[in-house]
């Protein structure tokens, strides 16, 4: 199982690597398509490119499932916190809260496949790009879900829930703040023999 673990823990460093590097690469995609259409409808001289609206909207789909999957690997998502920190409840929910992402991410690969598939009868309207190429985004972001829960999932596992989060999870500004308190050094004691009296 640790061999296991370690084996999906390089996997998914790679993963989070290459998808970081995708997703600006959508990103500045998406902005000089969206900066091109600003300036082409003030510009008459600029032809009008339709099938920029389309690919900037293809981009920001692309970047709302990566960044999804990304998001289950560091528990970026909304958290409403209902029991104390580290209470019974409140790691039982966390455990759920994790199994519930494995779960969607099972759910996405199973449905988004015949999803996918039906983008290989559809073509996009301006750039006559196969609709698979954005249909199959739920498929992508589903078998990432599932390798990104897994791996939390058996990490808590192996050495426990709060292991597991404080080596995954982004640390929110409250958790910080706690942090530094607890590293201040606190104020030396004076005891009366150090005191030094000035006449």
């Amino acid at each position: 199982m640790p061999t296991l673990l370690a084996g999906l823990a390089r996997l998914n460093r790679a993963l989070e690597r290459l998808l970081g590097a995708v997703l600006l690469l959508l990103l500045a995609a998406f902005i000089v398509f969206i900066v091109y259409q600003i300036v082409s409808r003030n510009l008459p001289m600029l032809p009008r490119l339709y099938w920029t609206e389309e690919f900037s909207r293809f981009a920001f789909q692309w970047m709302i499932m990566l960044g999804t999957a990304i998001g289950v690997l560091h528990a970026d998502h909304f958290v409403l916190e209902a029991f104390p920190h580290g209470s019974r409840l409140d790691r039982a929910t966390r455990l759920i809260r994790d199994l519930a992402c494995l779960a969607v991410g099972a759910v996405f690969v199973y449905y988004g496949k015949d999803f996918a598939l039906s983008g290989l009868r559809r073509n996009a309207t301006a750039s006559k790009l196969p609709m698979i190429a954005v249909y199959v985004t739920f498929s992508v972001c589903g078998a990432l879900i599932i390798l990104f829960a897994a791996q939390r999932l058996l990490h808590s596992a192996l050495h426990g829930q709060q292991a597991m989060e404080r080596a995954l999870n982004t640390p929110s500004e409250l958790d910080e703040a706690l942090a530094d308190t607890s590293e201040m050094p606190s104020a030396p004691e004076h005891r009366d023999g150090d005191k030094e009296s000035s006449r």
